[in-house]
């Protein structure tokens, strides 16, 4: 019997024979379950010198798995306690350009043409506003 985790195997050698590959059926038995129908069952493969059935996804707690072969005999019960799983923590690379700013992400280069020409519109932008407000300051004569 063994626990990685949030998984539960039990592994036997009491079930020699099979019927296509199927050897008997194990069952997982939380607290408060009293018999084996119970239980998650699950189907004991393996071949005629090892069987074995595994559970995933179980909750932290104490458990009675209990296995019972094709031909309707006990192999076995054993208690097991499963205790809660630490997380697994994996660093990732970071990307090789650094984080990419702008909107979305973007990085489009921008040519020399490009930033001249936005220089210029913000230039005469200016000017043009520069203009009309003093324009506007100054009395009218009439």
């Amino acid at each position: 019997m063994s626990t990685t985790g949030s998984s539960v195997t039990v592994t036997t050698r009491d079930c020699p024979t099979s019927a296509n590959g199927v050897f008997g059926t194990a069952s997982l038995l939380s607290t408060g379950q009293a018999n084996f129908s119970q239980g998650r069952q699950v189907t004991l493969t393996g071949t005629s010198t090892t069987q074995s059935a595994s559970w995933t996804n179980v909750t932290p707690g104490t458990y009675t798995v209990i296995v019972v072969c094709r031909d309707g005999t006990t192999a076995g019960t054993q208690s097991v306690i499963v205790t809660a799983a630490t997380p697994t923590i994996r660093a990732t690379a970071s990307p090789s350009r650094g984080v990419m700013g702008g909107l979305g992400g973007a990085t489009e280069e921008y040519g020399t043409l490009t930033l001249v020409g936005g220089g210029a519109l913000v230039a005469t932008g200016t000017v043009a506003a520069v203009w009309y407000l003093r324009r506007r300051a100054k009395p009218h004569r009439l």
